[in-house]
């Protein structure tokens, strides 16, 4: 089956709750791509993890949070400065995010940290996210990319709290093009969508990226579903109704997913993948949390009769 190789931010989830009457901030653990490697690793594919996370007790709880999920940590490095805080509120189920922390704890793993090996022996390599904002963090992804072998997959997990201004969604959008122009599968939501392009139309956003170099795009709309294109066409796939309480890590999750499939099956993606991914977002949309609402094969047997 192979492993995937997922670099990326690792940060602690302070989760806007009420408790009483009295609004409350719940921790838990989570950044996109620490949600795709533990989201791979419950559907029961192999996971590696390549970051940094701050060496702290907030640290501590993510290091060992990776273990208990079975996620790979050889790629894992502690550095000296506080574990990054993603303060999240929410317009019903959809989480906004605010940073805390300079410089990021996610942002210091460097070219010279990656075992070459390790990534030219993944049978899928994820890059994306606001890691790639900040160096060293964007040359070590840099350099991953360019290693043959692996499918490559990317999400741009947008985060417009984080661009301060036209000129840095310019800036973004550049740089995220230059991932696109050479990935196997691009993964993004239609906010992302509008934001990077003014588009908010999932259909033209994936054509877009698509002929830019993309060989599948998957672009995801809410409950709307999903819109899926590929050299042999373009389809949009209803997501299942469900009781949505927090929508953190939903998209991760699709892309978790997504992944599970191209581990276990190969490429490329198909409406058959995407509309198991849309299961399973479906089912962390019923949860709270990010890393900790990914489900396991027996939770989405339980919930579709799927797995």
């Amino acid at each position: 089956m192979g492993y995937a190789m997922v670099m990326g931010e690792a940060l602690i989830d302070l989760l806007e709750a009420d408790l009483d009457g009295e609004r409350v901030y719940r921790q838990a653990i989570g950044g996109a791509p620490l949600n795709v490697a533990v989201g791979v690793a419950r559907l029961g594919g192999e996971a590696r993890y390549a970051g940094t996370v701050g060496d702290d007790t907030l640290g501590d709880r993510i290091a060992g949070f990776l273990r208990d999920t079975g996620v790979g940590d050889r790629g894992v490095r502690r550095v000296p400065v506080p574990t990054t805080l993603a303060v999240t509120t929410f317009e019903g189920a959809e989480p906004t995010f605010t940073f805390y922390g300079e410089p990021p704890s996610y942002t210091l793993l460097a070219p010279a940290d990656l075992d070459p090996a390790e990534v030219a022996g993944a049978a899928v390599l994820y890059a994306g996210s606001i890691c790639l904002l900040r160096r060293p963090f964007l040359d070590a992804a840099r350099a991953a990319w360019a290693v043959p072998g692996p499918l490559r997959v990317f999400d741009p997990n947008v985060r417009p709290t984080l661009l301060p201004g036209a000129a840095a969604v310019t800036a973004l959008r550049d740089l995220v093009e230059e991932f696109f122009a050479t990935a196997d599968l691009v993964k993004l939501s239609a906010a992302d969508a509008a934001t990077l392009y003014g588009e908010p139309d999932p259909a033209a956003a994936a054509a877009h990226i698509r002929s830019l170099g993309a060989a599948t795009v998957v672009v995801t709309d809410g409950a709307r579903g999903a819109h899926l294109a590929t050299a042999d066409g373009a389809v949009t796939l209803p997501a299942p109704k469900v009781d949505a309480v927090d929508a953190t890590g939903a998209g991760d999750s699709v892309m978790a997913a997504l992944i599970s499939r191209l581990l276990s099956e190969g490429g490329p993606t198909t409406p058959g993948h995407v509309d198991f991914a849309l299961s399973v977002a479906g089912l962390v949309c019923e949860r709270r949390g990010g890393a900790t609402a990914m489900p396991t094969p027996a939770d989405l047997a339980a919930r579709w009769g799927i797995s």
